[in-house]
């Protein structure tokens, strides 16, 4: 395999289009982790898909902890990572036959179709349907555009090209947070108006997905090497890709060989690592807890005793912070490299996790409220933790395994990290609200628990890919690795 250092390249302005108009996939897969929680808080919403959990809400005496534990509230939330959990595999082999670019097309019609759906719903039926169509949406463009990202990245902003996916999901997220407080004084409709935006960046990533190009990688990959090295000049920016075409192919002349069974190769010494830490990363991502705070941020925040509008508004504080800090990561990410930022962020989510739970389980009573100043104070290490999940197990979560496994098995094994995301997501979502029921504020500690597992693992296992080209992974980090190493 070659060796090659990319240094001759340029920046255009058509190869920056493409990554904006590819990041809207994680803009709706963000749009829609923010807008969950806020609809779900809607009384209009409630009272016409979930009467019993809006006449359980009013109880004054009701329990903090459970007032919305009702497994078809949360089943509107966990369908859609349900359908993309199955989804990403089909999405898998429409990658790597139909190319990246036209499995980003079919995302995007999912998406609108699942978004006008859901907004017209007259029952859960197709409300839930609704659902699932968007879910297939996500899980066709959580599989694609992180790869479609780094495979048109130039090595030396690989990986701050990619967390461009994560930088659109938080600012998807905070959308979805103003959106939910504007529409949630528009009587009675204000639920639809949410949902249905979401309609609005799928037009854009339909529309996108005709400006962009095909991957290079990808048009080779199905022989097309002329039209690939030609969109590698044009993605460059420059005529001399030389040294940069030759791995690109012999990469795929590699993967030719192999590639039959690639479900098969991914248990092969080369495939293993990336298989074994892509999908630990995608358990660990969601049992941060993360996804529990930003599904039902505002439900959250009224347990802590905020009124409706104050919750959302708390929650639009917060997208703010995860915006913010996802620009941290893009400028760190190449420079301090992906294990520092991992470590630095379980040391600074455990304290703050740690902290939340102690003032809950000391202050909130089943039925009372935290004061202003304790409040304030949970809002600010709510905060503090989304910072640092921002700038580490958020954006990275999807870069390393999209930039780890070799090109034979690089859309399967990128399929199964995405699969089990979604797969751990869809548990997060649907069982959450009932464990916060049954565990109450001592759900805090048990997802401090899990973070000290992912530090354990990120300080032993995890490798640093920061500066390695992607098809010189197996020679470069997996046969250095004092643990790896023992696979070859």
């Amino acid at each position: 395999m070659l060796n090659v250092r990319m240094n001759n390249y340029k920046i255009t302005v058509y190869v920056v289009s493409c990554w904006i108009f590819a990041a809207f996939g994680g803009l709706m897969f963000g749009y829609d982790i923010g807008i969950s929680g806020g609809v779900s808080a809607m009384d209009d919403f409630l009272i016409k898909f979930f009467p019993h959990v809006y006449q359980t809400k009013l109880h004054a005496k009701e329990n903090n902890y459970c007032k919305y534990d009702n497994w078809l509230l949360q089943l509107f939330t966990s369908s859609l990572y349900i359908s993309a959990l199955f989804a990403s595999f089909f999405a898998s082999k429409a990658a790597t036959k139909l190319g990246r670019r036209t499995t980003i097309l079919i995302a995007s019609i999912f998406f609108i179709v699942g978004a006008v759906l859901s907004a017209a719903a007259k029952n859960k039926l197709m409300l839930i349907l609704g659902r699932v169509l968007f879910g297939i949406g996500v899980g066709f463009g959580n599989e694609t555009v992180p790869l479609f990202l780094t495979e048109v990245a130039p090595i030396q902003h690989r990986g701050a090209v990619n967390i461009m996916f994560q930088l659109f999901v938080t600012i998807g997220i905070f959308v979805a947070n103003l959106v939910n407080y504007g529409t949630s004084m528009i009587h009675p409709y204000g639920w639809r108006i949410s949902l249905g935006f979401a309609a609005i960046p799928a037009v854009i990533l339909f529309i996108g997905s005709f400006v962009i190009t095909d991957t290079p990688t990808s048009l080779i990959e199905r022989g097309n090497e002329e039209q690939g090295k030609s969109t590698l000049v044009k993605i460059r920016g420059v005529s001399d890709v030389e040294a940069e075409y030759k791995e690109i192919v012999a990469a795929c002349e590699q993967a030719k060989q192999v590639k039959q069974q690639s479900l098969k190769n991914l248990l092969k010494p080369a495939s293993i690592p990336p298989l074994v830490i892509g999908v630990l990363l995608q358990v660990f991502q969601q049992f941060t807890g993360i996804n529990a705070i930003m599904f039902y941020a505002p439900v959250l925040f009224q347990t802590m005793g905020f009124k409706a509008n104050a919750s959302l508004l708390s929650s639009v504080i917060t997208g703010i912070v995860n915006v913010g800090s996802t620009f941290v990561s893009i400028y760190l990410v190449d420079k301090v490299g992906r294990r520092k930022l991992l470590l630095q962020a379980c040391c600074q989510m455990l304290i703050s996790q740690l902290a939340i739970g102690a003032i809950l389980v000391k202050s909130l009573s089943e039925t009372g409220t935290l004061n202003r100043t304790l409040a304030a104070i949970v809002v600010l290490l709510v905060c503090t933790y989304v910072m640092s999940f921002a700038w580490s197990w958020g954006p990275l979560g999807w870069l390393i395994p999209s930039e780890t496994f070799p090109l034979e098995t690089r859309t399967t094994g990128f399929a199964f990290a995405v699969s089990t995301n979604m797969l751990f997501t869809s548990i997060i979502a649907q069982l959450f609200l009932t464990m916060l029921c049954t565990m109450k504020a001592y759900i805090f500690f048990f997802f401090s628990g899990w973070i000290v597992v992912m530090g354990l693992f990120v300080y032993f296992f995890l490798p640093e890919t920061k500066g390695v080209p992607i098809d010189s992974m197996v020679e470069r980090v997996w046969m250095q690795h004092p643990i790896w190493k023992r696979l070859f």
